[in-house]
């Protein structure tokens, strides 16, 4: 990671993304967005160029606005009952 702006962006992004994927409501769909998150994350761990972080920081965005839309439209439906692992 470089610089301490970078730094506080990539881990305000990385809450925001983990807080917003905790409000699936189906359990798999959140778990597959947790696991992908931290994925993600520790995937790119080691970048170092300015230019590589900010293009990360742009796609984690749109996918944080997309796990949010996809929140909301999952809440207008409702999902069915909770799974045996979640009760």
């Amino acid at each position: 990671m470089a610089g301490a702006g970078h730094k506080m962006k990539v881990l305000s992004l990385y809450k925001q993304l983990l807080r917003a994927s905790q409000k699936f409501d189906s359990y798999n769909y959140r778990m597959y967005a947790l696991r992908r998150i931290r994925d993600a994350f520790r995937e790119n761990r080691a970048l170092t160029d300015n230019a590589a972080i900010a293009s990360e920081l742009t796609y984690a965005q749109k996918n944080l606005e997309i796990i949010k839309r996809q929140t909301v439209i999952g809440q207008l439906y409702g999902a069915p009952d909770k799974l045996v692992i979640e009760k």
